[in-house]
């Protein structure tokens, strides 16, 4: 049986976010045993906040996933990539606890797949995933960068969340830290 993690990844922190601050917004919730924290050059910024104790984790994921920090809505969640600990155990229990795909954590893959175009170029799996996260539970992005332009696929847990991003979130404006445009989401019927 793995451990429960103690390490939250905390995303979409503001660019000139110091280290204090992060551990202001979070010390609430119980030690923190370490701060990693990451500015690129290029907002947004991110940190790696490892708690004493795993049961904090899970109050700080509950109480500050969401929040807005500054202008700037905070992304919180495990580390392996999970939003809290009955949610990494549901996903991963049938898996082994060792490392690999992306993050750190266990890539899955579903049948509730969809397809989407007209992506900027400067996506990321990780902005295409935090977009679709508005349907519901995705549990692996990718994008694909081709001559005619940049593609995703997207993987919802269940039926009900694909049929909602198709229904709900095909033609809004998409957009990240570099770039802005108009998607189109279907069906994939690719294996």
């Amino acid at each position: 049986m793995s451990r429960p993690s103690r390490t939250l990844y905390v995303g979409n922190l503001p660019g000139d976010i110091r280290e204090r601050e992060v551990e202001d917004l979070l010390y609430k919730y119980g030690p923190i045993a370490h701060i990693e924290l990451k500015v690129p050059p290029r907002p947004p910024g991110y940190a790696f906040v490892e708690f004493e104790e795993a049961r904090d984790a899970d109050d700080a994921i509950r109480g500050s996933d969401g929040y807005d920090f500054d202008g700037h809505k905070l992304r919180v969640e495990l580390a392996h990539g999970g939003r809290g600990s009955s949610s990494y155990k549901d996903r991963y229990s049938s898996h082994s606890s060792g490392r690999g795909g992306r993050g750190g954590g266990v890539s899955r893959r579903s049948d509730y797949r969809v397809l989407v175009t007209g992506l900027p170029s400067s996506a990321s799996w990780q902005d295409l995933k935090d977009h679709m996260r508005r349907a519901g539970d995705v549990c692996f992005s990718q994008v694909f960068r081709e001559g005619s332009g940049t593609t995703g696929i997207v993987d919802y847990t269940n039926y009900d969340d694909m049929k909602y991003a198709i229904r709900k979130l095909d033609d809004p404006e998409f957009r990240n830290a570099f770039s802005r445009g108009y998607i189109h989401v279907c069906f994939n019927f690719i294996s």
